[in-house]
């Protein structure tokens, strides 16, 4: 650092062009890593340095302020240290200001929640700089309220103004929260709304902490939101910003004795007082042991043999039905018993079931919890697949048209989702058996003849002086032969999957898809895209492709990243399960079309997941591509 003596004027005008060339060319870690810790130790107790500081950054030249600014707040130690370096910088110089209220917390989200806590810590210390942590506070819920910033902003995003706005929370005062406590209250209601709107579960939940803690902050006396949601880390560390420590005085470690410091800050109690507590104790325990005393003479029952009555289920498929279509309050027992047992009785009596097998699934479908059965919907889910997998034409025609139906719940049609591609699943997995190819194998899955101890005993050191003398390159793994079974769901694959995709574009009076009832769009689309997948080498692939191409252009534009995540999740499965000459025969144009389309998500959708599964259907075509090249002419 250089002195000019003689108390003669100096101009530092030329220093700032040259920081702010600098920085703007790339060197501005370089230079402000050996910079900011100067300066932050020589204006620590000299307010003349502080003014040659705050000079520096005013003249820097507007157009590498923004360059000057973001590495004095990234690398500031703390929002006094930030406080001391740019004085009323963002209050003076118009593009500070835009560069720090503006770009870096509505425009940008890369920020580290360190770098938040500096950038408004900074504007909260100085009373000429509140006005400005006010306007920003009410322009960041304004972003968080906005349907469409929910829509098209990507989840990162929400998440750091979210962040930002509970640091601001945490830095208003009583006044300032009265004067827009109405401003605060209109934004959280709509913001909230639109964040439960949100198909994807961490904006639901960023959703409920920031009404929360909004909610906290201007009804201090009143009652508050409380919304029930899982905490998880991100959950807590929002719920941490709420909470400041000052950034100018160093939290000091406790000391050993801490507990006699706790026990000093305690109000005494006088000695006298302590001792009538103490024998008004002893008066009330000798109280009730008189009391106890008095049942002594009770003899208590043995009940050491006692069993509890196991209620027996009901053995025919028929009992069960009447068992849960009574209303009888005493057969409560009872009704437990045939749930807990009515999926075993289903899968041992297929010929049974199939009689009545429409009308136990419409059963299963209205079925409500009369008592607090422990996994009561997974058993009810898996009573449900149970029948539709025992008669799966029927069963399937009849829960697919009633997705369409009016007089469901939301709940009650994603239920019908689920178990479709439960059922889906598990038809087409092909039945493993314990027969193996290698004949190394010392225990096979299953054994055939029971064996003595002393043949395991033998057999077991041949094996092993064969292994040390036997030289193989590639031992290989036991492969555990499939059983040649037909795939079943080969030939129910249809009325599983083309119910679903006829009337999605239809509203009901309670029931639009392309509306309100985006989540169950989104999971419809999930739904199919399983379905595609578990299709493959079925008759009905082609045609279904063709079906879930045309489906997935209609939506492509969908404003809802669950939805779209769903459509690109279509396309995988279209190219994983058709077969590459028919995809290269029918669907040339179509395929040609989605590939412009995916090129476009890649570069422009603001949703991470997105982009990433376009890129990997791009590999998936281009991988078709070199197959077709690859096979001869």
């Amino acid at each position: 650092v250089c002195f000019i003596p003689g108390g003669l004027d100096c101009s530092i005008s030329f220093v700032s062009h040259v920081l702010g060339k600098v920085c703007v060319h790339g060197w501005q870690k370089e230079i402000l890593g050996v910079l900011v810790p100067r300066l932050t130790d020589l204006t620590k107790s000299d307010c003349i340095w502080q003014r040659i500081c705050w000079q520096l950054v005013e003249c820097v030249p507007d157009r590498w302020m923004e360059a000057v600014v973001l590495g004095f707040v990234q690398r500031a130690p703390g929002a006094d240290v930030l406080s001391r370096l740019l004085g009323n910088l963002v209050v003076k110089n118009k593009k500070a200001q835009f560069v720090v209220a503006q770009k870096m917390l509505l425009l940008q989200y890369g920020h580290t929640t360190a770098v938040l806590q500096n950038l408004l810590g900074y504007l909260a210390l100085d009373s000429s700089r509140r006005p400005l942590l006010l306007r920003l506070l009410q322009d960041l819920l304004e972003t968080w309220s906005s349907s469409s910033a929910v829509k098209h902003s990507p989840a990162e995003q929400q998440l750091y103004i979210s962040k930002a706005i509970l640091i601001c929370l945490s830095h208003l005062k009583e006044p300032e929260i009265a004067s827009c406590r109405q401003e605060l209250l209109t934004s959280m209601m709509e913001g909230v709304k639109c964040h439960l709107e949100s198909s994807l579960p961490q904006l639901r939940r960023l959703g409920m902490v920031v009404a929360e803690s909004i909610s906290s902050n201007i009804n201090t006396e009143g009652p508050v939101l409380k919304f029930e949601y899982e905490e998880d880390d991100e959950t807590r560390e929002l719920k941490s910003l709420l909470v400041q420590t000052p950034s100018f005085c160093v939290v000091p470690s406790l000391p050993d004795d801490r507990s006699e410091t706790a026990g000093a800050a305690l109000p005494l109690v006088p000695e006298r007082n302590e001792k009538s507590c103490t024998a008004a104790l002893v008066k009330a325990d000798e109280e009730s042991d008189a009391e106890l005393d008095s049942d002594d003479d009770l003899i208590p029952y043995d009940m050491s043999e006692d069993k509890e009555l196991k209620l027996k289920a009901p053995v025919y498929i028929r009992d069960c039905i009447e068992v849960l279509t009574g209303s009888r309050s005493e057969d409560v027992d009872k009704w437990e018993a045939t749930v807990k047992a009515l999926e075993s009785l289903v899968r041992r009596n297929p010929a049974a079931t199939r009689e009545v097998s429409v009308e136990l699934a419409k059963i299963l479908l209205h079925l409500e919890e009369k008592t607090c059965i422990e996994g009561f919907v997974e058993l009810r889910q898996r009573a449900q697949v149970a029948v539709l997998i025992t008669d799966p034409i029927p069963v399937a025609k009849y829960l697919t048209s009633q997705f369409y139906s009016l007089n469901y719940s939301l709940r009650q049609r994603m239920d019908i989702l689920d178990v479709l591609v439960l059922a889906a699943q598990e038809l087409s997995c092909p039945k493993f058996h314990g027969k193996t190819k290698h004949s190394g194998v010392q225990k096979p899955c299953i054994q055939l003849l029971p064996e003595s101890e002393s043949s395991k005993g033998w057999r077991r050191i041949v094996d092993e002086r064969i292994k040390s003398k036997t030289r193989r390159f590639d031992m290989g793994q036991s492969r555990v032969e499939l059983a040649s079974c037909p795939n079943e769901f080969n030939s129910v694959a249809g009325y599983f999957f083309f119910p679903l995709i006829q009337h999605f574009d239809r509203p009901l009076t309670t029931f639009d898809l392309l509306g309100e009832d985006h989540l169950v769009l989104g999971r419809l689309v999930h739904t199919l895209a399983v379905l595609m997948y578990l299709a493959v080498n079925t008759v009905a692939v082609t045609a279904m492709g063709k079906a879930l191409l045309e489906f997935v252009w209609a939506l492509r534009f969908h404003t809802d990243s669950y939805v779209r995540q769903g459509l690109l999740s279509c396309i995988s499965s279209l190219l994983l399960s058709v077969p590459t000459e028919r995809i290269l025969a029918d669907m040339t144009e179509e395929l040609l079309e989605t590939q412009s389309w995916l090129g476009d998500v890649m570069e422009k959708d603001p949703d991470g997941d997105c982009r990433r599964l376009a890129l990997q259907n791009l590999l998936l075509i281009e991988n078709l591509k070199k197959k077709l090249e690859a096979v001869p002419s």
